[in-house]
């Protein structure tokens, strides 16, 4: 499936493929280690969170579990993803969910004290995700985190067929709009654009948790 301002394929359009990913996101191996070890790097005391690439909303639920009092904003560019998110906090008046697609420039939504993303900004270009990057920066306060909790390349092939085993899957059933890049890379990429205190926090296989502090 693809849009008209879109290059490459939108799969994440199609609802039952939405529904399918929703349907299995709790049976991707030690995905709730990686959310832990994220949700310790976001402060108690934060104010407003962006979620990029929500879903169905479940890490930002997460956040607010113990950060009540936090303002949330839940960006997806997919129906189904978006119609879950929206029941997900339909009660909840601290949490908005729009439409945005992650190829396009972050809308101006003010400055936040964390943003974060799980397992979204793999399906942009390396192109964008940079882009993406630096307006990640630009939209954090001083202080402020980001935390991507992400798909990135794999090391070798050996250790791809081996994450596909142990997911349960082949080559034939991967994520076509997958457009993964090595994780060094990326935190490279932080560092150039600004963000201090980069490092990866947590990683299995080809999941990863990178971090970075915006200090000035």
């Amino acid at each position: 499936m693809t849009t008209p301002d879109s290059p490459y394929p939108k799969e994440w359009l199609d609802p039952e493929r939405a529904s399918h990913y929703l349907a299995r996101a709790d049976d991707v191996p030690h995905r709730a280690e990686g959310e832990a070890v994220l949700l310790d790097f976001i402060p108690m005391d934060v104010e407003r969170v962006l979620d990029l690439g929500t879903g169905d909303g479940r890490l930002l639920a997460s956040l607010r579990v113990c950060r009540p009092n936090a303002e949330g904003i839940a960006l997806d560019f997919s129906p189904a993803m978006l119609r879950a998110a929206r029941e997900r906090f339909s009660d909840d008046g601290k949490v908005s969910v729009l439409r945005h697609d992650l190829d396009e420039p972050l809308p101006d939504l003010g400055r936040f004290d964390a943003i974060v993303s799980s397992f979204a900004i793999h399906h942009i270009s390396d192109e964008r995700k940079r882009a993406l990057y630096s307006e990640i920066h630009a939209a954090l306060v001083r202080d402020g985190v980001f935390c991507n909790l992400e798909h990135v390349a794999p090391g070798s092939a050996k250790l791809h067929r081996r994450f596909l085993q142990l997911l349960g899957i082949t080559e034939t059933d991967e994520d076509p709009s997958n457009q993964l890049a090595p994780l060094e890379t990326q935190l490279q990429w932080l560092r150039e654009i600004g963000f201090r205190n980069v490092d990866c926090h947590w990683k299995w296989l080809e999941l990863a948790l990178f971090a970075g502090v915006k200090e000035h």
